[in-house]
């Protein structure tokens, strides 16, 4: 997870006794999270918890965020900014030809998926699903991070037409549209059935759909 810049020192609360310095301990704060809200989601997920896993007294917490929703939108950016370099990682590498780097992408998520033994979902997918719950700035935030994940993979398959692996004329924002849609209802499924099988089905849908050459 890449590391938070640090920040200025808020007036409110004291630093934790951990040992560790304002922005490591923020920065440990905005794993947990992120660990917990991708296994619980939010409504399940107790600022308590988060803070004894980080070893925070609770009356510390106000030194590092103003509220519990800015927390959350701090987990939020950084999980983000970690998904969208996984991303880049895939839909870049140039040693392997467009489509191929989508099914590495997948190929890794369902190993992603089966290691942490099918806890811990997509933290933007689990907000998504609590949107009632949320404000109306981070479902805004939501919709946009969803918006960078298909102009990503529009990229990517718009290389793919230029490569010949599809149709030349092919409506690649509406096929990245499409495949988030159903890529995250695929990890929804697959934590309850604790397989993958929901995620490669899907994505053998997706594939056949294509538009071929």
């Amino acid at each position: 997870m890449p590391s938070s810049p640090p920040l200025p020192r808020r007036p409110r609360g004291r630093p934790a006794r951990n040992g560790i310095g304002f922005a490591d301990t923020r920065t440990l704060l905005i794993r947990r999270a992120i660990e917990m809200l991708t296994e619980r989601g939010v409504s399940a997920t107790a600022l308590d918890d988060i803070l004894k896993s980080a070893q925070v007294p609770k009356g510390s917490f106000y030194h590092y965020f103003a509220s519990k929703d800015e927390f959350v939108a701090a987990a939020l950016d950084a999980y983000a900014d970690y998904f969208a370099d996984k991303l880049d990682r895939h839909f870049l590498d140039v040693t392997r030809s467009p489509l191929a780097r989508l099914a590495a992408f997948v190929d890794d998520a369902c190993h992603g998926v089966a290691r942490h033994d099918f806890c811990r979902g997509c933290l933007v997918g689990n907000l998504g699903q609590e949107v009632s719950t949320l404000d109306d700035k981070l479902r805004r935030r939501l919709e946009a991070i969803f918006n960078d994940w298909e102009q990503r993979l529009g990229t990517c398959l718009s290389a793919a037409v230029d490569a010949g692996e599809l149709a030349a004329g092919s409506d690649c924002p509406a096929l990245a549209h499409a495949f988030w849609v159903g890529w995250e209802g695929a990890i929804l499924r697959a934590r309850l059935l604790r397989s993958t099988a929901p995620m490669q089905a899907f994505f053998k849908l997706f594939q056949a759909a294509l538009p071929r050459p």
